[in-house]
Order: C-alpha cells, then structure tokens, then sequence
C-alpha cells in the first residue's frame, strides 16, 4: 500500500519536499521557532475545539519508550519500570538534556524512586475479581499478560457463579487486611484514596477471561451465557468503583469525574454482537460516571472497528484514539464532540518515516480544518525508535502548515 506522501496532493508533496529541504539544509532539525511553538501549543491543548487557537495541538510528544534508541541505549523495560528507579532516574535527565536542546522541552519525569511510605496498599483488580492471573511475559521487554481463567462454557458459568458471591460483599474481597490502618496513616499525610476511572474495555477484557475464539463462538452457540457474562462484567466494574468511591468518601455529585477505556479486540466483535455485549456496559458506567456530555467520556481501540462508529456515536466520546485505518473525517462524523487522537500509524513515527510523517500531518489537518478538535498524535502508542528530530519536524509541520 502506498504511503500517504504518495497518496497526497501534487501541492501537499511540494509542502512536504520545501519542509523536509529546509531541514536538511538546517543541519537535519527542521525549521522551528521553539518558544512560538510551545507558546501557541499550551493555548491550543487547553482546548482543540477552541475558536480563537493559533494552530493544531501536537500530542506526538516523545515518551520514555523513546528513551532507549534517541541514547543509543539496548532496551531494557523491566529495569526501567520495575527493577532499577535510579538508573531509570539517570537515563531519563540523559534523554530530558537532549530533548531540551531539539525541541525546547524536557518530556519525561526524572523524579527519584517513589517514597514507599506515602504508597497506597494494594486493591484486588477487576482481573483478580475474575480469576485471572496477570503475568510478566516476554523477557525485559515483554508486557503483562492476562491468563485466561475459564475455557469452556461450564467453566465460565462457574466463574460468574463465583464472581457474582463476591459482589456481595466486594469490599471484603479488594481490600487489604491493613486498609484501614493505612487509609487512616495516609489521609493524615494528605493522600487520597486511588480512584478506579479507567478500565481495559469490556471486549479486550472479556477476551482475555475466556480467549476470544471462545467468546465470539458462544455469542453464537450460547447467547444467553454471552448475555450474563456481559451483565457480570459490568456490574463487577461499577462494585469495584463504588467500593473505592465510598471509601474516597465522594458524594453523588463528586461521581461524575469521567471514564476510559482501552478496548483493541473491540475489532473483532460485529455491529450485533458489540451491541449485545459492550454497549450495555457502557450505557451503565458512562451513566453513573460521566452523565453530563462535558464529562470525559474516552475511548482508545487502536484496531479497525470503523465499523462500530455507529455504535459509539450514541455514547458521545468526548475523546478517542482509534486505530491508523480510520481516518478524521469518517470518526468526526459519528463523534462530533471528541477531540481526536490520531490519525499518524505508529510505525510512521517509530520507522522515522519523515516525509509520511508531514504528509499524514497534512491529511489530518485538512480533514479536520472546518470542525477543529484534532490532537496530532499516533493513531495507537508512541514507540521506540520515535526519535526526537522526528517530534521537532512535526512541531515545525504544525507551525509552518498547520495554523488556523
């Protein structure tokens, strides 16, 4: 497939070709005025849809994913995240030095180990509440994995039997046996109880619980097991969040502080069968947690699933981050009100695709001149190899074309 500086314009190449022959005549970092940028940016991020915003919020911001290549580093996640703080600490000023001289900014945290005594106790997940054991995998740079807990339909009714009991008596199960002393130490330091607002969506979820050749085929061959799966899993997600709410001691009117999904496998369901299974769940959480439509009402799905739109239009997105394949214009016209995430491929970025870069800058922007809204970013995570020269190339797309 052609990529989009081949699929552009005859005048939308010639914008990419000036920019990319002024950047290599500056030496290989484009043409950019550092404090303009950042300037108009922070007017322009405080609201995407505003009227009065100088140009297009960039939210391609380089991340500690793109730590490791930018420094010549062999990654090494587990370390980073989990093994050693104060080479990550190290690493991360290394990076912030570098970033401050390119674009004018240090982007990641270079804070110290956490103080463990200000740490909250562990709560059960929602995973744990399924029976599901979530395991590193992969080596240093894998990720975790959720285990799937029921293989067959006699198995998940099972679960669901037991999952229902401990709603019951939820609080029992998530919390600690040291909650109460540690929530009383750590209110008194000015800490407050962790939320629960964000959740891997209901299909990517249910997925992993029962795998998803499994979960489709039931759909199928037991429909009202697929029914009381999704009902479980959503009242599951509201128990758990009303159990931390009421120890957050939150009144009603305190609820509606928004929600966000993750839900990639989203894809994999059709029209009816996400009908059946997701959109109730996100009917009941969207109700108690964002009824109001400023609330944040938030989905990621870095997959094809265009063709849900018409489904997610009913729930009003405030913000989404769906996968490459979906354009602007096509996601604008069924979220009206969402600032969108998108629409670069990540490997656009990460391949350091420079002249694909601008032009999908350029296509985005044109799609989104007339109703605004758009956040320039990867359409799904922001990877290794994603090199800071790349981020000061789209800063300067944005400055020189991206204005409104």
């Amino acid at each position: 497939m052609a990529g989009a500086y081949e699929q552009a314009t005859a005048e939308d190449r010639r914008k990419v070709d000036a920019l990319l022959a002024e950047t290599k005549a500056n030496g290989g970092l484009a043409p950019v005025d550092l404090d303009v940028f950042w300037r108009d940016q922070e007017m322009a991020r405080a609201n995407p849809f505003g009227t009065d915003i100088p140009q297009v919020p960039l939210g391609a911001i380089c991340n500690w994913e793109c730590i490791f290549d930018e420094l010549g580093i062999e990654q090494d996640w587990w370390r980073f995240l989990y093994q050693d703080k104060r080479w990550a600490s190290e690493i991360s000023r290394q990076y912030n030095d570098k970033a401050e001289a390119i674009v004018g900014r240090r982007l990641v945290p270079e804070t110290p180990p956490a103080d463990a005594s200000r740490q909250w106790p562990e709560v059960k997940a929602l995973h744990d509440i399924f029976e599901a054991k979530n395991v590193w995998e992969g080596g240093p740079n894998g990720s975790w994995w959720l285990k799937q807990s029921a293989h067959t339909p006699e198995e998940l009714s099972a679960l669901l039997d037991r999952v229902e009991k401990r709603l019951e008596d939820l609080r029992a199960f998530i919390l600690p046996e040291n909650w109460g002393s540690e929530k009383s130490r750590l209110t008194a330091l000015g800490c407050t109880v962790p939320l629960y607002r964000r959740q891997r969506g209901p299909c990517t979820f249910a997925c992993s619980i029962y795998g998803p050749e499994n979960l489709l085929l039931l759909a199928y061959d037991e429909p009202e097991l697929f029914a009381r799966f999704s009902d479980v899993l959503g009242r599951a997600i509201l128990e758990r969040a009303r159990v931390l709410d009421e120890e957050a001691g939150l009144t009603k009117d305190e609820l509606a502080s928004g929600w966000s999904w993750a839900d990639d496998n989203c894809c994999l369901f059709s029209p009816d069968l996400y009908e059946t299974f997701a959109m109730p769940i996100h009917r009941a959480v969207f109700g108690r947690y964002a009824p109001d439509p400023k609330n944040r009402r938030y989905q990621h799905s870095d997959s094809n699933m265009a063709h849900l739109l018409p489904l997610l239009a009913e729930l009003n997105l405030t913000g989404t981050n769906f996968g490459p394949t979906l354009t602007v214009a096509e996601i604008r016209a069924h979220c009206p009100h969402a600032v969108i995430n998108g629409q670069m491929a990540p490997f656009t970025y990460s391949y350091n695709e420079e002249a694909n870069m601008v032009a999908e800058f350029l296509r985005d922007f044109d799609q989104a001149r007339e109703k605004r809204g758009l956040n320039f970013t990867t359409a799904g995570s922001i990877n290794n190899g994603s090199r800071l020269s790349g981020m000061r190339l789209l800063m300067a797309a944005i400055q020189r074309y991206g204005r409104y």
